[in-house]
Formats: structure tokens, sequence, C-alpha cells
């Protein structure tokens, strides 16, 4: 198992930047896929970037590629989501997971076994 836990969160003008990040603990983090999701209020959950166990492999969704950079540091068990230009249809509270299959750069929600609590970013027009 492993338990994960998001910062980093706040409130940010448009054009703004902010980086995410999301500590593991408990099981070996470098053996999980790990990947961020956003859900706005009224919204379904939606995939936002996903990060191969060695780095290697990284996607995005076309909302915020060329914005957002996912990445991580296996030595420090954590995957950060570095945020910029951002946009207030950014706002939302985001998700870190992971993936126990160890492969592929999953992107629905039903893929991932574990979740953080979340954190709360808001960007101001």
């Amino acid at each position: 198992q492993v338990q994960l836990v998001e910062s980093g969160g706040g409130l940010v003008q448009a054009g703004g930047s902010l980086r995410l990040s999301c500590a593991a603990s408990g099981s070996t983090f470098s053996s999980y896929c790990m990947g961020w999701f956003r859900q706005a209020p009224g919204k379904e959950r939606e995939w936002v970037a996903a990060i191969s166990r060695s780095s290697f492999s990284r996607s995005y969704a076309d909302s915020v590629k060329g914005r957002f950079t996912i990445s991580r540091d296996n030595a420090k068990k954590t995957v950060y989501l570095q945020m910029n230009s951002l946009k207030p249809e950014d706002t939302a509270v985001y998700y870190c997971a992971a993936d126990s299959r160890g492969y592929g750069l999953a992107r629905g929600v039903s893929e991932y076994d574990y979740w953080g609590q979340g954190t709360q970013v808001t960007v101001s027009s």
C-alpha cells in the first residue's frame, strides 16, 4: 500500500504559477506509475497528467499541455506538478494517484489504486 498527501495548492492570479507536491509513504514508490487529476465543482474528476516509474514517459491532457509539467523524485518519494500560465478554468481540487500496475500511463480514474486527499487550486481572473 501507499499513502499520498498533496500540498502546494492556493490562490493565484491568472497567468501565475504553482507547484503541487505529492508525498508518498508506505510501499515502494518507484514501483508505481503516478498521475494527477482534478475536479471542479459540479464536474467529474478529470485526468491531468501521468508519469512512468522512471520518468521516461510522461503524458498530458490537451487542456494543460505546454503549461503543466509532471515530474517525480523517487529518492524523495514525491511527485510534482508544476503549473504555469494558470487560467481561471484550472480552478479545481487537484489529486495525485498511484497506479500499482506499474506500466502504461493510465488516464482513467478506475485505473488508479491509491489517492491523496486533494489540494485546492483557485485561479482568479
